[in-house]
């Protein structure tokens, strides 16, 4: 490793701390609560939202896939990409404040609209993030990288430490790994943003609620697949 990976080395062994840190009590006495509620929600009803947004997620892929451009970064040093990257981080975090601050401030209609629309940005980001660091989202296992970082990102403790897991040791795992659990995907994210998603409803705050959610959750999202990414490339270099 270089000093610029050493450095690297460094913050991403500070994520990973950070991530398996326990969450704070009122985290931990939301997720509870919602746990309460899917258990009374019928088997139905999470059959259907588990389709519904694994279709959603399915098209979003595909649609990012045929956007993104996969030499952005070809020859570039980790440095170089990262700079790249925390470039397209803040670009998308405006674009995410534009978008909840727009279905924000149209009430209900437009507020149901913004899951959508988040969804793609979100995806189309890490399809972008995936071409920089040099992975090639035509290949099958990528684009299940690329869910298993948003599904890391947005998840309760358990889920975000298996998560981290599956990531740390993704050469292995993905030989193993045929399918995304699509209902444990759905409902996670689910839970993850159902609070400040409902308060983007409430008139008179839905604008402002909006776009300091999509930042956030943007931020998020970012942080999470710069240093799942750095952490694979990380793997492969020499040691000193």
């Amino acid at each position: 490793m270089n000093d610029y990976e050493l450095k690297v080395y460094d913050e991403v062994q500070d994520w990973k701390r950070k991530l398996i840190r326990r969450s704070g009590m009122m985290n931990r006495i939301s997720k509870k609560a919602q746990g309460k509620i899917n258990e009374i929600i019928p088997e139905k009803v999470h059959e259907v939202m588990t389709d519904s947004i694994k279709t959603m997620v399915k098209a979003t892929l595909f649609g990012s896939q045929m956007t993104t451009n996969r030499n952005a970064a070809e020859g570039l040093t980790l440095e170089e990409r990262d700079e790249l990257v925390r470039k397209k981080i803040s670009t998308y975090q405006k674009t995410a404040m534009v978008e909840g601050a727009g279905t924000g401030a149209g009430g209900i209609l437009l507020g149901l609209a913004d899951f959508p629309l988040l969804l793609t940005i979100k995806m189309k980001f890490l399809f972008d993030a995936a071409s920089v660091y040099g992975f090639n989202t035509k290949e099958y296992e990528e684009r299940l990288f690329i869910l298993h970082v948003f599904q890391l990102a947005f998840s309760s403790d358990e889920i975000r430490r298996n998560t981290l897991s599956e990531i740390e040791n993704w050469e292995e795992r993905k030989q193993v790994l045929v399918e995304m659990d699509w209902r444990k995907f759905q409902q996670e994210y689910r839970d993850y943003i159902d609070f400040v998603k409902m308060l983007q409803l409430v008139p008179g705050i839905g604008a402002f609620v909006g776009a300091y959610a999509n930042n956030n959750l943007m931020k998020t999202l970012g942080e999470t697949a710069m240093n799942a990414y750095r952490l694979r490339i990380l793997q492969k270099a020499p040691e000193l």
